[in-house]
């Protein structure tokens, strides 16, 4: 067991893609956590995606040894999508470096972060990163970090991850300005739930911070939150390497494991107690993860069905963040309705599935929870209830009313692309908060429908800046709004799988849309095609599919004009009885490109 003094609790904050990973790298490196033969680049990520994109989708925990120090660095996620992890893993401990990139200064992610860092008492270390690159202006974003965040960055360390400048001064700020943990032995075991992940080999691994007290392997915890009781049968510590330890005292991070089998029970910010001498009360700041973005996922191919099934199912072992349940669309046949944390979320799923399990996917547009007031009827009183999916909308004149999620939005810009970005809020119903400047960049606050933003608002702000903007959220709850479920009728029949639930301000335009790109992709029939874009009985915008003709009068050489009108008036009653009884076939690849493309005007 370390003694308290001798222990320092860390994260590292920063936006995506300013070296968060590599300055970890180093640092396990510095220390010999690893030899340069067992390195490589980001050792904390460990998905291939983590490291292609320059993300970090998993908090991972490393305990260095500086100095005669323990150092326990925790790596958290930098996007939005992750912000309650992120929060758990700062409860967990006792300072940060706020890592910042030279070149692009300060940003919306970082932001968030340290002021989640802030709320809990944390010594902070400004560490201005990528100072040997050609465009770094180190000295101007001291001054960004102190106007901005109102930090002092007098004693910013200057650092270059990548060429190993300044870490060991690093190391050495940790152990001189962020304080030591506090806990007490002799009281009942308290300890934090900090993350989760499944091991074939192990099972659930769990990552803990030991507040109070002591764990032992052998010794009986419960969950409180979870209500579940367990026997300790591992403890340990990463250095990146799995290193089993005797015990884990006060202030200590490491990890446990106990025979669970599924990471749903060992959920986020849960607190872990002796079973036999239970902690009095729980850790503050624990919350169940609600989903926040719905969407469908389908197999391109319907005999992929149970292959997807089970790619869902092990997925589920090492994220309980993300829900599923079975449901089937007359268009799209079998696949699953899953609840995802934000749009990142939902692309790293989606992209695993592809990737890892082999699969051809079809999503279909994703969709928020909205909350409709229901009237009352002969048989039930008045209730609210939630609305995951559009087609499951109920009798527009049992709705009283639908209210959807609202965000806040921090937009960080360089000044000239201010304008695009101003309308494009606008045009997603925005309400414009703030607006204020630092040094050459603009920083917007604006509320915005989170159903306007999960299209493609994060594509269309960083095509419009040229990459340069950056944006972060957060949820502050629900208001109501004049919404209506728009379907999608092709030949007269609806097409569950296209309906959406627009703003009554903005359906026609998205209808026409829609029906003008369905148009160009459902390849012609025999029969002429209605394409019509609905608001209950009302049809908002129409396209129509011209049919294919044959020529039949070709054989009339000469003669009446009525022999040529008779075999036309034929054909015309064919074409109807065919529009009638045959169906519209809609190939996968229009469903894509439809869904792909669901909100260009």
């Amino acid at each position: 067991m370390t003694p308290l003094d001798k222990i320092r609790n860390f994260s590292i904050i920063a936006h995506i893609d300013h070296g968060k990973s590599t300055l970890a790298d180093r640092l396990i490196q510095t220390t010999g956590g690893l030899t340069e033969r067992e390195m490589s680049s980001q050792v904390l990520d460990n998905m291939d995606i983590e490291k292609e994109r320059g993300i970090t989708i998993k908090a991972q925990t490393v305990r260095l040894n500086w100095k005669g120090h323990v150092l326990n660095l925790m790596d958290t996620p930098g996007h939005v999508d992750f912000a309650y992890e992120v929060s758990r893993s700062l409860a967990a401990c006792e300072g940060a470096l706020l890592v910042v990139d030279a070149a692009q200064g300060v940003e919306a992610q970082t932001l968030a972060n340290v002021y989640q860092s802030i709320e809990h008492d944390h010594e902070i270390i400004p560490v201005i990163n990528k100072i040997d690159l050609p465009a770094a202006e180190p000295e101007m974003v001291r001054k960004e970090i102190e106007d901005v965040i109102g930090l002092d960055a007098s004693n910013a360390v200057m650092t270059s991850a990548k060429s190993g400048i300044g870490i060991e001064e690093v190391l050495d700020a940790v152990i001189e300005r962020i304080p030591a943990p506090k806990g007490d032995l002799g009281a009942p075991l308290k300890a934090m739930l900090v993350d989760s992940w499944y091991d074939p080999y192990l099972g659930v691994v769990i990552l803990v911070r030991v507040i109070d007290g002591k764990i032992v392997k052998g010794q009986s915890i419960k969950f409180m939150a979870a209500g579940t009781t367990h026997l300790i049968d591992r403890v340990g510590a990463f250095t990146p390497k799995i290193e089993t330890l005797a015990d884990l005292g006060p202030g200590e991070i490491g990890f446990i494991t106990a025979q669970i089998k599924d990471v749903a029970q060992a959920r986020v910010g849960d607190t872990i107690t002796d079973s036999k001498k239970p902690t009095a009360e729980a850790l503050p700041g624990f919350k169940e993860v609600q989903p926040v973005v719905f969407c469908g996922l389908f197999p391109v191919d319907a005999a992929d069905f149970d292959k997807l099934r089970e790619s869902i199912s092990k997925l589920r072992l090492n994220d309980a963040s993300f829900s599923f349940e079975m449901e089937s669309s007359a268009a799209l046949g079998f696949g699953f309705r899953c609840g995802f944390l934000g749009l990142l979320h939902l692309e790293i799923i989606q992209e695993r599935l592809i990737r890892e399990y082999d699969l051809d996917l079809i999503t279909t547009a994703p969709s928020v929870v909205y909350k409709l007031v229901l009237s009352h009827t002969k048989n039930e009183d008045a209730k609210t209830i939630e609305l995951h999916n559009p087609a499951d909308m109920p009798d527009i004149n049992r709705i009283q009313s639908i209210e959807e999620p609202w965000i806040e939005a921090t937009i960080y810009a360089p000044d000239e692309y201010l304008g695009p970005i101003l309308k494009l809020c606008q045009d997603r119903r925005g309400i414009q908060k703030n607006l204020t400047y630092v040094g050459g960049r603009a920083q917007l606050t604006y509320e915005l429908p989170l159903n306007e933003v999960v299209f493609d608002f994060y594509d269309r702000l960083k095509s419009m800046s040229k990459g340069y903007a950056s944006f972060d959220y957060h949820q502050i709850g629900h208001r109501e709004g004049d919404l209506v479920k728009m379907s999608i009728l092709v030949n007269e029949e609806p097409v569950d799988a296209l309906s959406m639930i627009v703003h009554r301000g903005t359906a026609e335009t998205r209808g026409r849309g829609m029906v003008e790109r369905l148009k160009d992709l459902i390849p012609r029939h025999l029969f002429k095609i209605p394409i019509q874009a609905a608001i209950g009985g009302k049809v908002i915008a129409r396209e129509t599919i011209a049919a294919m003709r044959k020529d039949v009068t070709a054989k009339c050489y000469g003669g009446d004009a009525t022999r040529k009108r008779k075999l036309l008036d034929k054909q015309k009653k064919g074409k109807l009885k065919m529009r009638e009884y045959g169906s519209v076939s809609i190939p996968q690849e229009a469903f894509i490109a439809a869904l792909r493309m669901g909100d260009e005007n």
